[in-house]
């Protein structure tokens, strides 16, 4: 399956803009920093967790801790993910506060709900300075096996090898910028894979053989690619996540600023795989420079019961 209805958040306790990460992420933007931005992001958070809820989808929250200090917790997915054979995979981090945030406690609390078989730990690559930041860094094609990554200082290809090496994904590996020429710093701003439809901003590939191959292994997964913009992908349009509800719905979820900057194809294209959900989450995608799909962690993980 790929998507499904269990989804672990992280409540921030100490949200706001991360120094660490500023330099490699244009998404974030320190003048919007402001006084309140913890409460403020506290408030979005507890929102979008209801409307997911709300949706009939399993949201499973840990509260973060006053200690360490970790500005990012909110996006947990770029240090754990969760795989459907019972394997946990936890990543390397480029911002040494952001490494803060691997919590074996969090694993142990899903193991009363979950079975996990086995860890798998590359944080080891932070020593050689290689990073892979989870599912931020690659984009999964859970079904076909596919990882989707596009290269920057936090997307190491050494590190993706690994990681499919021992997981049985194939790469396909690009580069990607955005309009300035900058390196996009996580695959997940420009794409989203879901089970019938992929969302992605074409033009941030600018090499010709490297855009053929990602279209072509698209296609040949039976997917439609919905393309965005530069501006929409800026709306973090690019940024969001299938997930099903306990029903087995559809919902593809993502912030108030990706729906509102869709036009009225995209918006029926999608309406027509699967039921938009959005959340205003304004304050976490300008300090954060993440939206919707990094704060959730898909937990694929079978069920003890």
């Amino acid at each position: 399956m790929q998507a499904t209805s269990n989804i672990l958040m992280i409540r921030p306790v100490a949200f706001g803009f991360n120094e660490q990460t500023a330099g490699s992420n244009a998404f974030q933007n320190k003048s919007a920093e402001q006084a309140d931005t913890q409460q403020k992001a506290l408030q979005e958070f507890d929102g979008f967790v209801q409307l997911l809820r709300d949706n009939g989808v399993n949201v499973i929250v840990v509260n973060d801790t006053a200690e360490p200090h970790t500005p990012d917790s909110i996006f947990p997915n770029n240090w754990v993910s969760f795989h459907e054979d019972g394997n946990v995979y936890l990543y390397p981090m480029q911002a040494e506060n952001r490494r803060l945030e691997r919590r074996k406690d969090v694993i142990r609390d899903l193991q009363e709900t979950f079975n996990v078989d086995h860890i798998t730990d590359l944080s080891r690559f932070e020593n050689e300075h290689k990073f892979l930041e989870g599912t931020g860094s690659m984009v999964l094609d859970r079904e076909n096996k596919i990882a989707y990554a596009c290269l920057s200082p936090r997307t190491d290809a050494d590190v993706l090898r690994t990681f499919c090496e021992q997981s049985g994904y194939k790469a396909v590996l690009f580069d990607a910028f955005d309009a300035k020429g900058k390196a996009i710093y996580h695959t997940n701003v420009l794409m989203a894979v879901a089970t019938k439809y992929v969302v992605i901003c074409l033009e941030s590939i600018t090499d010709d053989e490297q855009l053929e191959a990602v279209i072509d292994a698209i296609e040949s997964s039976g997917k439609e690619i919905i393309n965005i913009t530069f501006e929409q992908m800026n709306h973090f349009a690019g940024n969001m996540l299938e997930v099903h509800n306990q029903a087995g719905e559809s919902l593809i979820v993502m912030s108030a600023s990706a729906w509102n900057s869709l036009d009225d194809e995209q918006r029926e294209t999608l309406s027509s795989y699967s039921k938009p959900v959005y959340a205003d989450i304004s304050t976490i995608e300008t300090n954060g420079g993440g939206s919707a799909r990094c704060m959730m962690a898909e937990v694929h993980l079978p069920a003890k019961y």
